[in-house]
């Protein structure tokens, strides 16, 4: 069976009818899951096995059957060693069926059918009874239901579900406890995220709205790989506080709740910023435990166990709120049942709580929905900015027509104070066109006029008559995955051909697609098979996720924010295809080929893809690596933008000798605005 999916092309702009298969979404979700991942965990699988063992062993002792109910059971993993722990029957439930499907083939190749029951349904829709999914309830309760927030996957709904449903008071649970930690900190990078800073172009102050500077922004986690944020990075303020702790052998509510932590400021600064992660005690005394600090919390930061499917989480407070060394003050952290906010008071206030908690925040600007994090910090990028204000020094003029198409850019209006003749934004978007608006009420600009169309409805009357002499863009777009989507710039450009001076001036005059081969340190674990898991064959869940990748996606690169998974360079990073900006987008597909000598030994898991713009012929901007490779390999990715990455199937062992090497393809379809590619590795 076939079905048409409409699907937005983010390189052309256009609303693309694909034929698709009806299981393209489910091979989609299984692709992109975090299975692999959480089974690459060692350190996690071992401690669950730890606190499993002991859990059985303590109802044994009190002469009962072990009957054990798994939650979100996966590749039934847990329900194995549960079983080899000496249990004596599992209850494993699964809502998603291809898993439920995979999990039921792995317990049956590792020879558990018979003490192994998979439930493919929600948790809260099996029954328990003669007729029931469970014969009875179960005295030992297995979950995973965590993310980085703790409880974003609904484990406290979950919980109090099975607690009234389906386990006998007083159960064993594994983990028995999980415990929230928080830091204040003060931050100029993560603030960079949450808030828009004052800017200077060519002496002058470009300031924020009040609008935005007082609004307490999105509430929804920004969950990053914190290892990957140096401590020079961030200063706290405060100890790390403990926030609060859920026992899951007990009920447990999904109430709003609020906890607070009470303590001196440890020096003076701006608290702005909350650093949030978790661990979990696998049995009741705390002797297993598996954690989530980032590395540079531990004596040896090599020794950190890396996952991917759960990280650290970073909180914006409401307001950046100025503190004391010394002066007493009160984190809150308040919850619902599927996501936690922070705020900060003075402690002479904490008592206030009670009767008034603190309120979710909520954006009331509009920036904050259609800025993301990442695109609040390329904003404040002051570094960036200069490229782009003095790119546009070279090539405005006072008679310069200009017009911007970016979202949400302020490029427009940096055109503007250089002192263009006038100056258009093109904003299809209705909310980034008010945001727009706003940055230029705040600053009493008046020379900038917002188009709420799309370039190729832009008329000559919407000009006033004027033609552009000064297209530019950075470019970006909100509907852009992969770096190489920013060329829907180079069909805007196209569009407007008719409304172009002849010797117009287009910034960025060109783009170049960039590559390199990489080691990664961590990140190949995500596409890695796993084969036996604690001894546990879960080679079926290996073959479901290749024939998922072999759909579509191990055929296609995958965006990833690289700065957060450290990697090494095996080849020279090569420009391998430019599009060049001055010409319309052409009618026949662009085509490139070419091989890459690998010059370090090394593991090679794939290539990393990039973009840079050619702004003029002095300035260039990256959207990938910052700076050149080192003598090592080491490199640094721009915090703003997230790169290409493309899996090899499996690794290739590099010796650096130059023999070996990737061989490449790509072809541009203008048709499609999509980059086709292929990639080989062979000796010489």
């Amino acid at each position: 069976m076939k079905t048409f999916c409409g699907r937005a092309n983010p390189a052309t702009g256009a609303l693309d009818w694909v034929e698709e298969s009806e299981e393209y979404d489910y091979h989609q979700e299984i692709a992109r899951s975090c299975y692999a991942d959480m089974l690459h965990d060692h350190d996690r699988n071992e401690k669950y096995y730890q606190g499993i063992r002991a859990a059985v062993s303590r109802v044994k002792a009190r002469g009962e059957k072990v009957i054990v109910l798994d939650i979100g059971t996966g590749t039934g993993l847990l329900s194995m060693m549960a079983v080899t722990a000496g249990a004596d029957y599992c209850y494993a439930v699964e809502v998603f069926k291809p898993m439920a499907d995979a999990a039921f083939r792995i317990v049956k190749k590792n020879g558990f059918s018979d003490k192994i029951k998979i439930i493919n349904k929600h948790s809260t829709e099996v029954t328990v009874g003669l007729d029931g999914d469970m014969q009875t309830r179960a005295n030992v309760l297995v979950t995973e239901l965590f993310d980085t927030e703790l409880i974003g996957e609904g484990a406290l709904p979950s919980y109090e579900h099975a607690h009234l449903n389906l386990v006998q008071a007083g159960c064993e649970a594994v983990p028995h406890r999980a415990t929230v930690y928080a830091q204040l900190v003060e931050s100029e990078q993560l603030w960079s995220w949450a808030q828009l800073q004052p800017m200077e172009v060519d002496g002058h102050k470009l300031l924020p709205p009040p609008a935005v500077s007082h609004c307490a922004g999105a509430h929804s986690v920004c969950d990053i790989q914190l290892s990957q944020v140096p401590p020079h990075r961030f200063t706290p303020l405060g100890p790390l506080c403990t926030m609060f702790s859920v026992d899951f052998s007990k009920p447990v509510s999904s109430a709003p709740q609020s906890h607070s932590s009470s303590f001196p400021a440890q020096s003076s600064g701006r608290a702005q910023v909350v650093l949030s992660w978790w661990d979990i005690d696998m049995d009741p005394s705390g002797s297993i435990v598996c954690s989530m600090a980032p590395s540079w919390t531990y004596p040896d930061p090599q020794s950190a166990p890396w996952r991917d499917h759960w990280m650290q989480s970073v909180y914006f407070l409401p307001v950046e709120r100025r503190v004391a060394e010394g002066e007493e003050l009160s984190l809150t952290v308040s919850h619902d049942d599927y996501s936690l906010w922070y705020s900060l008071q003075p402690d002479s206030q904490q008592g206030m709580l009670s009767e008034a908690p603190p309120c979710r925040p909520c954006c009331v600007c509009q920036a904050h929905l259609v800025w993301t994090r990442t695109r609040f910090g390329e904003l404040n990028d002051r570094q960036r900015t200069q490229s782009y204000v003095r790119a546009l020094r070279s090539v405005i003029k006072p008679d310069s027509v200009c017009v911007g198409v970016s979202d949400g850019s302020l490029l427009p209006i940096f055109a503007h104070m250089l002192g263009a003749k006038k100056v258009f934004s093109l904003e299809n978007s209705g909310m980034l066109k008010q945001v727009i608006e706003q940055v230029l009420n705040a600053n009493s600009m008046r020379g900038v006029q917002i188009l709420g169309i799309r370039p190729d409805q832009l008329s000559s009357t919407d000009l006033a008559g004027e033609q552009i002499s000064v297209l530019i863009g950075e470019p970006y777009f909100s509907t852009s995955l992969l770096p190489w989507h920013s060329l829907y710039f180079w069909y805007c450009r196209t569009a407007l051909v008719r409304l172009l001076t002849p010797n117009a001036t287009i910034l960025p005059c060109s783009a170049t697609l960039c590559m390199v081969a990489v080691e990664f340190q961590d990140l190949w674990r995500i596409r890695a098979p796993c084969g036996t898991c604690e001894g546990f064959d879960v080679g079926p869940m290996d073959e479901m996720v290749q024939q998922s990748l072999d759909f579509r996606e191990s055929h296609e690169a995958e965006p990833q924010p690289l700065w957060e998974y450290p990697c090494r360079a095996l080849t020279q990073p090569r420009a391998v295809m430019t599009f060049d900006f001055l010409q319309c987008v052409p009618e026949q597909p662009i085509r490139c080929q070419g091989s890459l000598p690998f010059t370090r030994r090394g593991r090679c898991h794939g290539v990393a893809l990039w973009m840079e713009y050619q702004l003029n012929d002095d300035i260039k901007v990256s959207m990938g690596l910052t700076r050149p490779v080192s003598e090592e390999g080491a490199c640094e990715w721009s915090l703003h933008r997230k790169q290409g990455v493309y899996f090899f199937r499996s690794p290739w062992e590099s010796s650096g000798d130059g023999r070996a090497s990737v061989s490449y393809s790509f072809t541009f379809e203008p048709s499609i605005g999509d980059i086709k590619m292929d990639f080989t590795v062979a000796s010489q």
